[in-house]
């Protein structure tokens, strides 16, 4: 069977219902569709996840790859369909068990946090007897990321705010930085996994994560999405789980040993003057805030010199509103 007719019968295959998902029943050299049924909504309607797996003909490691763990979240949806698109099973050597949406209730509503305004990110692994949003976090992670050995998390910028393509991982840990580096990015921040993350809670089990922040919320951006796949084909590469070539970057990454927010200390319409992955200089002018009238209210710097990760779009700013995100380099 060709190509062409191989994605074809896989795009046309109904998903099959489930509520365990056991990869020692799923058949060798197969690509397979499922709705998870995760939770029960206040209907009694099953609330189901989408999952892609893909068992190779060989034995060998299981690839997690998530995206839109926020419901704005778009851009990591076509790369795990790109992805299972291109992918032979005969050839691939371990599994991939591929998520395109982890957030189903607000992926529908159009919002990025949970039903109950909780930030799904911030309390994984979730508890199994809390409450809407620590259950659902809870069974996502027992019943389906633990099955994961090494994992690729993809997320975009938040309402008003633009992202470059970069990388949050523990450039301290060998694993977690060689899976930094393989994705290509235009920027890799050195962060240690923190509490309530994914990405956190999958390092706390022993599951070496990245997470892989892929331009803007509510879009799709194509050479986002073809950067992030050639990311992920990367490291399917690298760990011996497709034969292939690593596809190396044009211009290596800029690395930041960290990275921080800037925030405005009083209201009013905003701008903010460098673009995504310019460099400033320590006291830059980086962003001005007027009255609504128009008068100049104070012009911001820049703190220390750096490189813009991701900045504020949206000019109307209360106390406390974010301006960008600051890289400081290695």
């Amino acid at each position: 069977m060709n190509t062409n007719n191989k994605e074809a019968s896989f795009l046309n295959e109904e998903a099959t219902h489930i509520t365990k998902l056991d990869l020692k029943q799923q058949p060798a050299g197969t690509i397979q569709k499922y709705w998870f049924h995760l939770v029960t909504d206040g209907i009694g309607q099953a609330i189901n996840i989408p999952i892609m797996v893909a068992k190779g003909a060989e034995e060998g490691g299981v690839l997690g790859v998530t995206a839109a763990v926020h419901g704005n979240e778009l851009n990591g949806i076509p790369v795990i369909q790109r992805l299972f698109r291109e992918i032979d099973p005969l050839s691939l050597k371990g599994t991939i068990i591929a998520i395109p949406v982890v957030n189903v209730p607000s992926y529908l509503r159009k919002k990025r946090r949970f039903i109950d305004e909780t930030d799904l990110n911030h309390i994984m692994p979730g508890i199994e007897n809390g409450n809407v949003s620590e259950v659902y976090a809870f069974r996502f992670f027992d019943r389906l990321a633990l099955q994961f050995d090494f994992l690729i998390d993809l997320h975009t910028a938040s309402f008003g705010r633009i992202n470059s393509y970069y990388i949050r991982a523990d450039l301290k840990d060998p694993i977690t930085r060689k899976m930094a580096f393989l994705q290509n990015g235009q920027i890799v921040v050195h962060k240690p996994a923190s509490d309530g993350t994914l990405r956190g809670a999958a390092d706390a089990a022993g599951i070496p994560s990245v997470t892989i922040e892929v331009g803007d919320p509510n879009t799709f951006q194509k050479g986002m999405i073809r950067s992030s796949l050639t990311g992920v084909h990367n490291f399917l590469i690298y760990q011996g789980m497709l034969d292939g070539t690593i596809d190396e970057p044009t211009t290596p990454p800029v690395v930041c040993k960290s990275s921080y927010w800037l925030y405005t200390d009083t209201g009013g319409i905003l701008r903010v003057d460098p673009n995504i992955t310019k460099m400033v200089e320590k006291g830059q002018v980086i962003a001005s805030l007027h009255d609504i009238f128009g008068k100049l209210i104070k012009e911001y710097r820049a703190p220390e010199a750096g490189i813009i990760i991701g900045k504020n779009i949206h000019p109307v700013a209360q106390t406390g509103s974010r301006i960008l995100h600051l890289g400081i380099l290695k």
